[in-house]
């Protein structure tokens, strides 16, 4: 009877400390329980999501929080927070110009179907401003992954 509650208490202790590492970005580590989490959450709304794609968002994520803390961008959320960064260091420099606009409406009419220009100016707008703000994140991401050691051993689940 003694052995089986001990082997019962060895059992939970262990299971305890099998959550593993599957990434570090500097001195911050991934773990394999945070990764299964955040491939269930996404692959609902991305069923083909592969694992590279959902390790290297987790990495990208932690790299804007880390420099918007820099900036001592707070908020109720980590979203609150990555959007107000993204907002203040990338969305603020990017304006999109009046003959940009008239241009993509001219080469796409066709996709407005008989819409004036007046009435789809400002999406397009929208919509050239958010490619734009992408453009540049990624550029940013690229440069804040170069100032730091990463490390990705996911291997086989």
């Amino acid at each position: 009877m003694l052995s089986f509650h001990f082997s019962l208490f060895t059992f939970h202790a262990f299971s305890e400390f099998t959550d593993r590492v599957v990434a570090f970005v500097d001195n911050e580590a991934i773990t394999l329980s945070e990764f299964q989490e955040q491939k269930h959450n996404t692959a609902r709304l991305l069923p083909g999501v592969t694992d590279d794609e959902v390790i290297n968002t987790m990495i990208n994520r932690k790299l804007i929080l880390r420099e918007a803390k820099k900036y001592r961008i707070e908020g109720p959320a980590e979203e609150d927070i990555m959007r107000d960064f993204v907002d203040l260091k990338v969305r603020a420099f990017i304006k999109v110009g009046e003959q940009d606009i008239e241009d993509f409406f001219r080469q796409n009419i066709d996709k407005f179907e008989g819409k004036t220009f007046e009435i789809v100016r400002d999406e397009i707008e929208k919509y050239l401003t958010e490619k734009e703000v992408n453009k540049m994140l990624k550029k940013v991401i690229s440069d804040l992954r170069k100032s730091v050691y990463i490390k990705i051993q996911l291997g086989t689940q």
